[in-house]
């Protein structure tokens, strides 16, 4: 490959390229999964268009859990912060986060590569802004802070503990109706019902 042909690869592909070829591979393969000469043949460019963004594999990784994080705080925020009714707030919460099967994918893919130490830091921060998102939203719907906390906790196991029922176990899958009947039966067990909240005094 000539030097001009060699600049033209690796100016073609940006490090955010790789990074979404890389939460691509996560998603279908795993975190053990993601290595460098199979995301060049993946992308169609040789390893020179990667160490041109990035020194190591390590540091791929790195950058791809941070864009994933980011965009998991921002994904939050702008679906349901426009809402101004609490309840309608966290129902919508519930109804959005259990149509996003990608981020299932990928939360899942993730919670099996906990004893990576690019991964465990990660999946702390994000259940913890999920968590306290949770709470505050409940404490908007007049919950006390203790109940608050303790429904958040929770709705986040109860998510958290399907997912490793349906996609790292295996169970076997739900149909379509199954599993709205299943959402609309979470949503009536952990967000209460119109005006059955008193204002907490705390």
């Amino acid at each position: 490959m000539s030097v001009a042909s060699a600049r033209a690869e690796r100016s073609r592909l940006s490090a955010t390229d790789w990074e979404q070829a890389a939460l691509d591979v996560i998603a279908e393969q795993g975190v053990a999964a993601v290595a460098v000469e199979p995301l060049a043949r993946r992308l169609g460019v040789t390893k020179g268009s990667f160490y041109w963004h990035f020194g190591t594999r390590d540091e791929l990784l790195e950058a791809t859990l941070r864009r994933w994080e980011q965009a998991d705080a921002g994904a939050l925020i702008a679906q349901v912060d426009r809402i101004a009714d609490p309840r309608e707030r966290l129902l919508e919460l519930f109804r959005r986060t259990s149509r996003e099967m990608r981020s299932h994918v990928i939360y899942s893919a993730l919670l099996k590569a906990l004893d990576h130490p690019a991964v465990r830091p990660v999946m702390q921060r994000v259940s913890q802004r999920r968590i306290q998102y949770l709470s505050l939203a409940y404490r908007a719907l007049g919950l006390s802070r203790r109940d608050a906390t303790h429904r958040s906790r929770l709705a986040y196991g109860a998510y958290v503990g399907f997912l490793q029922l349906m996609l790292l176990l295996k169970l076997e899958r739900m149909t379509a109706e199954e599993f709205e009947a299943y959402v609309d039966h979470v949503v009536a067990t952990l967000i209460p019902a119109r005006g059955s909240v008193q204002p907490a005094a705390d």
